[in-house]
């Protein structure tokens, strides 16, 4: 780069930037002769950034250099070969043959090697060339001059030759570039399946879309084809009459009347398998989830049982329903049977997307441990597989569990292995979440600006696919704003959200009503005359009612470390002590460290209490090191004689009510707990106790004095 720099601005006396420069050294492979004929062809213009942007082999100079001194030079055969290959943008000898309708290709293909005639080898065996990107423009051109009538029968040959040998890219490029559009469609019909396989939607679209209208209303597994690939990009515009129309043509007694035109039969069986999914997910988008679910229901039904994908999708799509209305367990179930389909089905991609939509479902039930043993037992399809789509999203996935964990270092680790699979291993959701996992370590190692500016990108990016948007990035945004202090835009955002205390709850919008709680206690810190801190204590009191409804614990441990800093600041400490100690036993086993150290001092002052008074003074411990707090040894107290191990607040507490005629769920109302608390707290009692049911317990606590 820095030699043609000199060259192009020191001898040619141009004045290109580095940007420029690097565009003409890499259109030129840095070829001298071309860059001195480019160099020519600038001096004295006005306009060089749009030449060198333009710059290609039918620039006069390079095209009166390249004919004059080298494609007329040639034997006729040569220059015959030449001509007749340049439509290609690869060449072998099989290939060349087929095109020029010779079989001395191999031989030429030597000769032009020999002759260093702008031909460059891509492979160590000489099996595959290119020639010279501006060559290969001057013979294009060329071509076009003398045989115009020659380029479209070439490229047909082109096409079946490729088409013979499996590669339907080339293959329907070649039929594109002939101006043959049946052929074109045919070879698309033919790769619709393996598109999907490979979730290359984007390219599909394109495809389908090049087709003329008239010529794609007779096909259907065409239309259906170009359905899904709209919708896996976002577009959903007319998918509701394309279906329509498909329909009836499934419908009609005789395919063959009104031309109708199947070119794969297997795929045409599966279309009302497909249609019924494709409704699933149109309702999905539109927020009708007992449509998506019954439609959804109805593609399994038309599955066959060796459709893998169909009844895969199907399930995936009544996993998202379920997800969406907080249902996780269902949730779970739907998913891991749309990944047990796609695994024999070799749909790496969507194995691979499920995967991550999987583990998030556990994470939300609190099973950091399951998420990341989830996520690893695809790391070998990942690998295999090389940029698939969804390995970055796994990467990510894993440093999200890491953060939670406080595990930053291992989790930059796989922030950074996802940013170097790229885009091409990405799906929809991974720019935005790669980003707000980045923001988190950033806010961590003390660039809150940065971590700011970073939430402001993922914002913009913000785009959940298919998936409820549980955790909407302005949230996460007005989270980062009250750590920091910076408590009016937070505000602003909720109140621009219409959030309120009294709102209907619902799993969807839980994220948010969080965000909201922690706002209000934020602003109860800063005036305490204020009613925010009761504000928040009832809202968390309804948000943990449903968490625990519906087996959220991962929102469960979060709503109760907040209620213990609450009722902290309203100055109940028995009752901080109970709901901490709730939360560090939902959290106990999974490694969820970060829900608790967000909470700052506050809450590193709460977990000193805890273990001064014998509350989980393990767990206590080990987050109190974590977050680089002073440890307290815990207070020493003399225990009756016979107990080895103090009773925690809550556990005594829950001994007063044994010795009541309170039922298990008549207990775990009156302390507004889950009835799986009362028995963990019960269980402990009798443990310490050293007895085996309530009546003993009851009666060796009389004697004990407790």
């Amino acid at each position: 780069t820095a030699e043609t720099a000199a060259y192009l601005n020191d001898v040619m006396n141009l004045t290109l930037t580095a940007e420029e420069v690097d565009a003409l050294e890499a259109r030129t492979e840095g070829w001298i002769a071309a860059l001195q004929l480019a160099g020519l062809s600038m001096q004295g213009r006005d306009d060089v950034t749009a030449f060198i942007d333009s710059f290609a082999g039918d620039d006069r100079f390079i095209l009166d250099y390249l004919v004059d001194e080298v494609v007329d030079r040639q034997a006729d055969d040569v220059r015959t070969f030449l001509l007749q290959t340049a439509i290609l943008s690869r060449l072998s000898a099989p290939l060349c043959d087929a095109v020029t309708g010779q079989a001395s290709s191999k031989a030429t293909l030597a000769l032009l090697e020999r002759a260093n005639l702008f031909l460059i080898p891509l492979d160590d065996r000489r099996i595959w060339y290119r020639y010279h990107h501006l060559f290969a423009d001057v013979l294009h051109a060329r071509l076009l001059d003398e045989e115009p009538t020659s380029v479209a029968p070439l490229h047909r040959r082109a096409s079946d030759w490729y088409a013979q040998h499996g590669d339907s890219h080339e293959a329907i490029r070649h039929a594109m570039a002939a101006h043959d559009v049946e052929r074109a469609a045919e070879l698309i019909e033919l790769a619709v399946a393996a598109m999907r396989q490979a979730r290359q939607e984007v390219t599909l679209r394109n495809w389908i879309e090049a087709l003329p209208s008239e010529l794609l209303a007779t096909r259907p597994v065409l239309r259906v084809g170009l359905v899904g690939a709209r919708m896996a990009s976002g577009r959903f515009d007319d998918v509701e009459p394309t279906l329509d129309d498909v329909e009836q043509w499934l419908d009609a007694a005789d395919r063959s009347s009104g031309g109708m035109v199947v070119v794969d039969e297997a795929e045409f069986v599966r279309l009302p398998a497909q249609v019924a999914m494709y409704r699933a997910a149109r309702s999905l988008i539109t927020g009708d989830i007992p449509a998506t679910i019954a439609y959804a229901d109805r593609a399994r039904q038309l599955a066959d049982d060796d459709d893998h994908l169909g009844r895969g999708a199907a399930a995936a799509l009544v996993g998202l329903a379920q997800w969406t209305l907080g249902d996780l367990e269902a949730a779970e179930r739907r998913y891991s049977e749309a990944i047990a389909c796609f695994v024999p089905a070799e749909h790496h991609a969507d194995v691979l997307g499920c995967t991550v939509s999987l583990a998030d479902i556990q994470v939300a039930q609190g099973r950091l441990g399951a998420a990341m043993h989830t996520l690893e037992s695809v790391r070998d399809i990942a690998s295999r597989h090389g940029a698939l789509r969804g390995a970055a999203d796994m990467h990510v996935g894993v440093a999200e569990v890491l953060l939670q964990r406080n595990d930053l270092d291992g989790a930059r680790a796989q922030l950074q292995a996802a940013g170097e699979l790229g885009a091409a291993a990405a799906t929809s959701q991974y720019a935005y979440r790669w980003r707000v996992a980045r923001a988190c370590l950033l806010e961590l190692d003390g660039d809150a600006t940065g971590a700011l500016d970073l939430l402001a990108e993922a914002a913009r990016l913000y785009d959940t696919d298919f998936s409820p948007p549980i955790r909407p990035v302005p949230a996460v945004i007005a989270r980062m704003q009250v750590g920091q202090g910076d408590l009016a835009p937070a505000l602003a955002w909720a109140i621009d959200r219409g959030l309120a205390v009294d709102d209907d709850l619902t799993y969807v919008h839980e994220y948010e009503h969080i965000t909201l709680a922690r706002i209000l206690l934020a602003q109860g810190a800063a005036d305490p005359s204020s009613a925010a801190t009761d504000d928040a204590v009832r809202l968390l009191r309804g948000l943990l009612a449903a968490a625990e409804q519906g087996q959220r614990t991962g929102s469960v441990v979060e709503i109760l470390a907040l209620q213990a800093l609450a009722h902290d600041a309203r100055g109940d400490t028995a009752a901080a002590m109970g709901a901490l100690e709730q939360a560090l036993s939902g959290a106990q086993g999974e490694g969820f460290i970060r829900v608790f150290l967000d909470g700052g001092a506050p809450m590193a002052r709460l977990l000193r209490t805890a273990v001064d008074r014998g509350v989980a003074v393990d767990q206590a411990r080990r987050l109190l090191a974590a977050g680089g707090f002073t440890t307290p040894e815990p207070s020493a107290r003399a225990l009756p004689p016979g107990l080895v191990e103090p009773l925690s607040p809550r556990e005594l507490e829950i001994l007063r009510l044994l010795r009541t005629d309170l039922s298990g769920p008549d207990i775990a109302r009156e302390l507004t707990v889950s009835l799986n608390t009362v028995r963990t707290h019960t269980k402990n009692i009798y443990t310490k106790l050293g007895v085996n049911n309530r009546r003993a317990a009851v009666r060796r606590a009389a004697e004990l004095g407790l």
